[in-house]
């Protein structure tokens, strides 16, 4: 080999007709990872084999044709770009190592291939909230979501749990689409066993489970890894339907990649869990309002709570005048003590770790008091329930909620007793009565002077509510003739009595 060749910055290899090795140089000892002298060693006993071994196909046989490509070679861990030029004793084989540009190309297309993914993920999410609007029961919602999952060329099918709320915190399966061959079937054997999968924790920690590969994890049963190997199905995707700290259930997608699953995909799903969730509850609260009757639910409280402290350290009776969720895991409660100043409930309410902040109301009598956490007045709520009155005292508590009927009202008591020391005293059906729009219209009306209806009404006529406004108070006061701070105080009494007659019980 002259001088040029064998300082080349490419591997160069000269094999004779024999098929051994004649010269090579020290660039083609480095990328083919050998060592010492190479004359007259086989060429098969040097270079290391590619899944198709291309180099050593084009070397078989009395002649050697010219031809080039690039292959990887996992003994070396090297892509090699390789060219055979034939030669009269044999052939001259330069060897270029392309690894570089290999995986560039390779994170581009991987880069590339989960955008694409993504996009349908997100496609997908769009689709099921369209949809989801829609719906008026949670059997559609679930049957929304495992459609237009399991449909999908991406996965290879989806399946929805509900979750059972009962003591050993079981799924029941809803729905499932896709072509799910023994995998789901081996899926469904283990939830229904109590056994610990990837769903069931999801519900459990309210957080996004995946498990890729399949084979390679070991928190999915060994039944369903030996199913999904079988089915050809790689990766799986757990996400939780929660909305606010409650989780309702799950839904289960599996693929038949290795990598199915990226950090962006996974943040994708999580949000189209919390979505689905927000729509199970606004099914569940459309379902309590629109309901003729409704069934409720006594509990007391057997525990320690914020609200039950305060009593007991005053030794007084707090009356729960109205609560407002707020955040995911906080919740607004307005209180009035039987003996006890404002001043002082909110003096033992701020010492307690898990009460936010606690405020006096002097005209209304009350005091705001914030829980932070998980309390069963907020899990009632997220649940689809509402809180009709509630009272604590030094020597506990009880709060009486309305429930959907039927079935939902079972899930949510079973759910508020498994995570909460409370007991169920009462229960029973009750009809309630609907109030007309005229029965509203005419009740506030007795409630409101006629100065008071005449400046709310005018107001609203004028746009003083719109915003930007369509007239200030300056200008409706105008038209009245009477002064701004009188619109204003009237304004603010009709507006209260409005609200009064809104919210009230």
């Amino acid at each position: 080999m002259d001088d040029r060749l064998q300082a080349a910055p490419i591997g160069v290899l000269v094999v004779s007709s024999d098929g051994t090795l004649a010269e090579c140089n020290d660039a083609a000892r480095e990328l083919i990872d050998a060592d010492g002298d190479l004359t007259g060693v086989a060429v098969v006993d040097v270079v290391p084999h590619s899944v198709e071994d291309s180099l050593l196909s084009a070397l078989e046989g009395a002649s050697v044709a010219e031809t080039s490509f690039e292959e990887y070679y996992p003994s070396i861990e090297r892509w090699l770009a390789v060219s055979v030029v034939p030669a009269e004793t044999g052939a001259t084989v330069y060897v270029q190592d392309v690894s570089a540009r290999r995986r560039a190309e390779r994170t581009v297309e991987e880069l590339r291939a989960e955008h694409r993914r993504t996009a349908i993920v997100d496609e997908t999410r769009s689709a099921v909230l369209r949809e989801l609007v829609a719906t008026s029961s949670r059997a559609e919602i679930e049957e929304t979501l495992a459609r237009e999952l399991g449909e999908r060329d991406l996965w290879t099918f989806a399946w929805v749990g509900e979750r059972t709320h009962e003591s050993d915190g079981g799924l029941t399966v809803q729905s499932v689409v896709g072509t799910t061959g023994e995998t789901f079937q081996a899926v469904r054997e283990a939830v229904d066993g109590s056994e610990t999968t990837p769903e069931g924790r999801a519900v459990e920690q309210a957080r996004v489970q995946v498990a890729q590969p399949i084979a390679e994890d070991s928190t999915v049963p060994k039944s369903v890894q030996l199913a999904a190997f079988g089915d050809g199905v790689q990766s799986m995707l757990a996400i939780p339907l929660s909305y606010g700290s409650t989780v309702d259930g799950v839904v289960g997608v599996y693929a038949d990649r290795p990598d199915a699953f990226s950090e962006r995909e996974r943040a994708s799903f999580e949000t189209l869990g919390q979505v689905a969730g927000f729509a199970v509850t606004a099914a569940r609260n459309r379902k309590l309002l629109l309901s003729d009757t409704v069934t409720e639910v006594t509990f007391s409280v057997e525990g320690d709570s914020p609200l039950r402290t305060v009593a007991s350290i005053l030794e007084t009776t707090l009356t729960l005048g109205g609560l407002v969720p707020h955040e995911s895991d906080a919740i607004l409660c307005y209180v009035t003590p039987e003996e006890s100043s404002l001043d002082a409930v909110t003096d033992a309410a701020v010492d307690i770790p898990d009460v936010g902040h606690g405020r006096v109301l002097p005209e209304s009598g009350a005091v705001e008091i914030e829980l932070r956490g998980s309390t069963p007045l907020l899990a009632v709520s997220s649940l689809g329930g509402t809180v009709r009155r509630a009272s604590y005292g030094p020597d506990g508590g009880q709060f009486v909620v309305d429930l959907p009927p039927e079935s939902d009202a079972r899930q949510i008591v079973s759910a508020v007793r498994s995570e909460y020391d409370v007991e169920v005293r009462a229960k029973h059906d009750r009809e309630r009565s609907v109030t007309t729009a005229r029965e509203f219209r005419d009740e506030l009306s007795d409630r409101l002077t006629d100065r008071q209806e005449t400046v709310l009404h005018t107001a609203y006529l004028a746009d003083y509510f719109q915003s930007p406004r369509g007239s200030t108070a300056e200008e409706v006061a105008d038209s009245l003739d009477i002064t701004g701070s009188t619109l204003l105080y009237h304004l603010r009494a009709s507006q209260r009595k409005l609200l009064a007659t809104f919210f009230r019980d």
